[in-house]
């Protein structure tokens, strides 16, 4: 391989939400692995690093504009990558993946309307709602040992003459599928035809594994784009989270209009010098690192798996089609969520998400984040399978 993903770096003492706010989230002092932020342990690739150095050699850090190289940049890596061609004029800036949900909530829904969730899914979409004066509409995913489908004739029967909106996480967070396009169509032709606005959170796209793809919701058919708003960033694929990287596409010009007037209405369109530049070095330079990396992180996955089937058979989990999360089950051990985030910090000393946090219906899970190196997870998983000797 040309890139090292097994270098161990610590990033104690950096003002990391993921290590350094252990002992606050987790109510330790013991040493925990944490293994809960959704952000990488694997270095930013160099590539990015020298692009931001070199921009921050200049004497000033004034204000600044996104060039069209940027612009092009992400368009011509979304039609390489994901065969989604677009016109770089349809990108908008977002201050971030979440700020932009909530931008959009503000922008296309009313106070007291309806919008449509499917948990399991990412917390912030529900407060994201909550916090906006509009009311959470749950569709839930279809469980079937450990594998995930979306409900539709449950999804059909929560429209009503409120519902404006849904927001979908694609690929899913945490549950890792990859939604196939017969599924995206699904869901946006019931959307285009009861005059549904379709938020698409796809931070995680370019984290999916061979065999399966990423389908833009956006890309599936002219009508479907003309009402969705697409979120994207190099932040999770990069591991450059504390840039400000994220991005919206928005194909339909009245929408884009009106997304850019509440985010100017804001101040917060000019965005960031160096997300700037780091956006435009990942996606010129970035695809034989993203490569190698899915392949690392995929091992990785293989061999939790493996490991986990083999030493601890108390809990389970299915391969995510994508994202470097897993969705563990622990509903064999019958603990409250409190009793089983004692068990995992005390016994076990790692720190994981917990289920009810993604959904009322996720209790008993835990999300765990793979996306470190090998050595890392040895110690997590041998951790792990100690804890439960002593059970």
């Amino acid at each position: 391989m040309k890139y090292n993903f097994d270098k161990e770096i610590n990033r104690e003492n950096t003002n990391c939400v993921k290590y350094d706010l252990r002992d606050k989230v987790f109510k330790t002092e013991k040493d925990i692995i944490p293994m809960w932020v959704a952000d990488m342990d694997l270095e930013t690739p160099e590539f990015i690093r020298n692009a931001v150095k070199e921009r921050a050699e200049h004497e000033i850090y004034g204000y600044s504009y996104r060039p069209e190289t940027y612009y092009n940049a992400i368009a011509n890596w979304l039609e390489i990558r994901h065969n989604w061609k677009i016109n770089p004029r349809s990108i908008a800036f977002s201050p971030g993946v979440v700020p932009g949900l909530a931008l959009s909530v503000m922008a296309f829904s009313q106070i007291a309307d309806k919008i449509i969730v499917q948990p399991p899914v990412y917390f912030p979409f529900f407060t994201t709602i909550k916090e906006n004066g509009r009311q959470i509409s749950e569709n839930n995913l279809i469980n079937t040992n450990n594998y995930y489908s979306i409900d539709f004739d449950d999804l059909k029967k929560r429209i009503d003459a409120r519902t404006s909106m849904i927001i979908i996480s694609n690929p899913h967070n945490p549950v890792g599928r990859a939604w196939k396009r017969e599924e995206l169509q699904e869901l946006g032709e019931i959307c285009v035809k009861n005059n549904i606005i379709i938020i698409s959170d796809e931070i995680h796209s370019d984290l999916v594994f061979a065999p399966h793809k990423h389908i833009p919701m956006a890309s599936i058919s002219e009508e479907i784009s003309d009402r969705t708003i697409t979120f994207m960033a190099p932040s999770k694929t990069f591991n450059m989270a504390g840039l400000s990287s994220s991005f919206a596409v928005i194909t339909n010009r009245k929408l884009k209009k009106i997304y850019n007037s509440h985010l100017e209405s804001l101040h917060l369109n000019l965005g960031n010098i160096f997300g700037n530049v780091a956006t435009e070095a990942a996606y010129t330079k970035g695809a034989d690192w993203v490569d190698e990396m899915k392949n690392y992180i995929k091992a990785n996955i293989d061999f939790a798996k493996d490991f986990i089937d083999k030493n601890i058979p108390q809990i389970s989990f299915v391969k995510p089609e994508a994202t470097y999360l897993i969705w563990l089950n622990f509903k064999k051990l019958n603990l409250s969520d409190k009793e089983l985030n004692d068990f995992l910090i005390n016994k076990a000393s790692i720190g994981l998400n917990t289920g009810s946090v993604f959904g009322k219906n996720a209790s008993g899970y835990m999300r765990m984040n793979l996306a470190c190196t090998r050595k890392t997870l040895k110690t997590a998983l041998s951790q792990l399978k100690q804890a439960f000797s002593y059970q």
